[in-house]
């Protein structure tokens, strides 16, 4: 073959993947346009129900600073892809291994009332798909977030850095311990049931920190708590709504 003949065919050929890549960004970079309405429609559904439990929380309603998160973060992108068209309704949803994403309405409470500001470190107990780790990042929190299935780990890990979450480190742990290399946190969320508040997470709570924990058993009705340590280390815990979450697993 003719060498300039070959090297037009090279540069034809890298162009057409150049093509293609493009085509697969645009693609991907698109989706979020095409789920806009409903995740917008979802936001505002959150926020009519989280006004109707003022006197369980205590507040007039979500903060602009969750509800713009909620718009932001992607959550189809964070469900298999047979459940995208389900992704923008106000339910759980499985993602494998026995596990859920968390209902948006939940993800949306439990994220405003740990009062995340731009800078807090937050450890996150039960990574899952990485959705409520993403909200809290879009607030600019630094995330530490601990999940006990490899499995779900590590595609969490695949999918927070494919899609740019900087400000999101994700380790395969039992969470009941927290992460003490990186503590104290300003907030603790945690996303599965235990049957008591883990004294680890206790203590990794800096002074003037918020957690939020469902507890409770597996097999009945849970009690979402605000648990709050002041400045001289003293806590204070509050029930707020019943809730049902997956258990917290591991040995403790």
């Amino acid at each position: 073959m003719d060498s300039h003949i070959g090297l037009g065919l090279r540069r034809l050929a890298m162009l057409g993947l150049i093509a293609l890549g493009l085509a697969a960004s645009f693609a991907v970079q698109g989706e979020p346009d095409r789920y806009d309405k409903a995740r917008r429609a979802l936001v505002e559904e959150v926020a009519a129900e989280a006004r109707l439990i003022e006197l369980e929380t205590g507040r007039p309603g979500l903060q602009p600073r969750v509800l713009q998160a909620l718009r932001t973060v992607p959550r189809h992108l964070f469900v298999d892809e047979d459940l995208r068209d389900e992704a923008y309704e106000n339910r759980p949803l499985p993602i494998g291994h026995g596990q859920t994403i968390s209902q948006p309405f939940i993800v949306a409470i439990m994220t405003d009332l740990v009062d995340v500001e731009e800078g807090h470190r937050v450890l996150e107990v039960g990574t899952g798909s990485g959705y409520q780790a993403a909200v809290l990042a879009a607030l600019g929190a630094q995330v530490y977030s601990i999940e006990i299935i490899e499995a779900l780990a590590e595609s969490a890990r695949t999918r927070l850095v494919q899609l740019e979450y900087r400000d999101i480190h994700l380790r395969q742990d039992d969470g009941y311990y927290g992460w003490p290399e990186h503590g104290p946190f300003d907030a603790i969320v945690v996303t599965a049931a235990a049957s008591h508040v883990p004294p680890p997470l206790i203590r990794q709570l800096k002074p003037g920190g918020r957690m939020i924990i469902p507890v409770g058993s597996a097999f009945s009705v849970q009690q979402l708590v605000l648990l709050t340590k002041d400045s001289s280390g003293e806590i204070t815990m509050r029930q707020l709504l019943p809730v049902r979450f997956v258990p917290l697993t591991g040995e403790h």
